[in-house]
């Protein structure tokens, strides 16, 4: 079974997105470089980001997420986004009805069937659980292994929180990845249980 890691770039203050659902300049470090990160050539970092964001996307097998990201990207247009195999979507709706079953998109009712479902789609690959509301309530039931941030220094103030509505203490270890980008740092700590 891979690791479970909760994943987003994240303001300093904590936040994920302003109060409008806006990333603001949270996902700037994805063109203010000169390194190709992908092979649509559109999302350019610093080698730094590169050599730490290439190997994490290349272990993801499996990218959960709640309904309301997969409505705010529009699913991707039924291609998961980084090259990445599966989505599992947690959501108390049903698939919207003009979507095609036959993309690898995966709609579930709750967190506990949403991991066993990517758990299953990984085999040994990471499970990358999208920080917010789903992502909080994964950490509170004690499946996150890792919390992995792309800290970007702004402050929002107000906004959609990286944890969700997570109200309990969680402790994390030192963090084992420290890396500087141009306008981010790489941060990644194994989640204590």
């Amino acid at each position: 079974m891979g690791k479970v890691v909760l994943y987003s770039s994240v303001s300093v203050d904590g936040f994920i997105a302003d109060e409008n659902d806006q990333p603001g300049p949270l996902f700037d470090w994805l063109s203010n470089g000169d390194v190709p990160l992908d092979d649509s050539g559109e999302i350019k970092v610093s080698q730094a980001s590169y050599d730490h964001t290439r190997s994490y996307w290349d272990e993801i097998g499996v990218t959960v997420v709640g309904r309301h990201v997969f409505d705010l990207t529009d699913g991707w247009g039924g291609k998961p986004p980084g090259g990445i195999d599966h989505v599992v979507v947690v959501t108390h709706r049903p698939m919207p009805e003009d979507w095609d079953p036959n993309t690898p998109f995966h709609f579930v009712n709750s967190i506990e069937t949403a991991m066993a479902r990517a758990q299953e789609l990984a085999g040994d690959r990471t499970v990358e659980v999208a920080a917010g509301d789903v992502g909080g309530q994964v950490l509170a039931a004690g499946l996150v292994d890792e919390v992995a941030m792309d800290v970007v220094p702004v402050v929002f103030g107000t906004g959609k929180r990286y944890f969700g509505s997570v109200d309990a203490q969680h402790l994390l270890e030192n963090p084992h990845v420290v890396i500087q980008g141009n306008r981010v740092l790489h941060l990644r700590y194994r989640v204590r249980h």
